[in-house]
């Protein structure tokens, strides 16, 4: 068992079998990941579909991602994603689990299908890895490949390190391919092909383990 070998603390102590805990405010870590066991946190994956903006709040009475969740306990979106792109983003109010998700230390990769007008290059999509220089300063992917082609129009796999407004579409546009889909698919380790534009689930205790653990690697690299 985990405990047997040392490998669960609490508030910092190797925690022992038998051991009660105050989970309000107890700090659990296994192998120094944080473990959240606060009754009142609450984690979702969601798809936010088009149209909808990704805050908590919109003086123009748009459709926003908070309401395609429960409304007890109330929920944050951690990071952003464009009002006309779809696709996965978390709502927390873990504030341990957002700041490892959207802070450029932990390095969490985001994952984009984006559908682009043109059929791009191989030496396009080096470019997009290399880096392009964009109005705010460069951008580069972390990597980049054609799934497919077809009709004028390319497929396109994306992943990216850090997160500036629009900048997947910006980068498109720097390099002379405008994006007519985009599409997030994944966040750090995370994904769900089966969420449809509009549902949520909540994140296990495992997956959340693992976005912990993508953050740490992330701040050591």
């Amino acid at each position: 068992m985990l405990i047997q070998r040392g490998r669960v603390t609490v508030d910092g102590e190797v925690a022992h079998l038998g051991q009660k805990i105050d989970p309000s405010t107890a700090a659990v870590e296994i192998d120094g990941i944080p473990l959240p066991v606060a009754p009142d946190l609450a984690s979702y994956l969601v798809y936010k579909p088009v149209g909808t903006v990704s805050t908590a709040g919109d003086p123009h009475g748009r459709p926003i991602v908070v309401d395609l969740v429960p409304r007890n306990p109330r929920v944050y979106p951690a990071g952003r994603l464009d009002a006309d792109s779809e696709g996965l983003m978390v709502l927390t109010n873990d504030g341990d689990l957002a700041l490892r998700i959207t802070h450029p230390r932990y390095g969490v990769h985001k994952t984009y299908v984006v559908l682009a007008a043109g059929m791009l290059r191989p030496a396009t999509i080096r470019r997009l890895i290399d880096g392009v220089d964009l109005d705010d300063g460069p951008a580069a992917a972390v990597d980049a490949r054609i799934i497919d082609e077809s009709e004028g129009r390319s497929l396109i796999e994306i992943t990216m390190g850090v997160g500036r407004k629009r900048i997947v579409r910006r980068m498109f546009d720097a390099v002379g391919h405008p994006i007519e889909r985009l599409v997030r698919t994944a966040i750090g380790p995370i994904r769900d092909a089966n969420l449809a534009p509009g549902e949520h689930r909540e994140l296990s205790i495992g997956e959340i383990r693992t976005m912990y653990e993508a953050g740490e690697e992330g701040r050591r690299a």
